[in-house]
């Protein structure tokens, strides 16, 4: 069973590190547990301080989590488990960045949410933001959603560990 002490990353800790460290321990806590509000609480914990615990510009993140499949309203995402400040209840497919991540079932790396079209300012620090769509098959069921207070805080390797941690949380959940 893994432990609380998986949401602690040692001091000088690589940014390749500290992903490979939450996404084993999430798959470690997905072993025996599909509830999918379980599983994304404990794998906000973990993004969250992995990111805290990472050099620059990686822990200045201020918003780490998920949002759901809204099971009542078609083509809208509704807020899940998450780290950070208070957050937007419900964002539509195709509006702003997670809704564009829902919507075309892609990646969205984003060095400067001024210049997206449709941003929607959750948070007003926010200055870059990465959002990963998580599938069953080829539908889309959530998001990861990671924000930070500089721009350009994210690139290609944020990207890939977090479409791993997508391609497993995706099947490993009852949604």
């Amino acid at each position: 069973m893994v432990h609380a002490d998986a949401s602690n990353f040692t001091e000088g800790v690589t940014k390749a590190e500290a992903w490979e460290q939450v996404i084993e321990s999430t798959e470690a806590l997905l072993e025996d547990q599909r509830n999918w509000v379980c599983n994304l609480a404990n794998t906000a914990s973990l993004i969250w301080h992995a990111l805290k615990s990472m050099p620059e510009p990686s822990n200045h993140a201020n918003w780490a989590g998920f949002y759901v499949l809204d099971p009542t309203i078609s083509k809208q995402l509704i807020l899940g488990p998450f780290m950070g400040k208070v957050a937007c209840q419900t964002i539509e497919f195709g509006r702003g960045v997670c809704g564009k991540a829902a919507d075309s079932g892609e990646t969205q790396l984003v060095q400067d949410v001024h210049n997206f079209p449709g941003h929607i300012a959750c948070d007003g620090e926010t200055k870059s933001e990465i959002v990963v769509p998580i599938k069953v098959g080829e539908k889309v069921v959530a998001v990861i959603d990671i924000d930070s207070t500089v721009p350009s805080a994210f690139d290609e390797e944020d990207k890939k560990a977090l479409e791993t941690l997508a391609k497993t949380l995706g099947p490993a959940c009852d949604w």
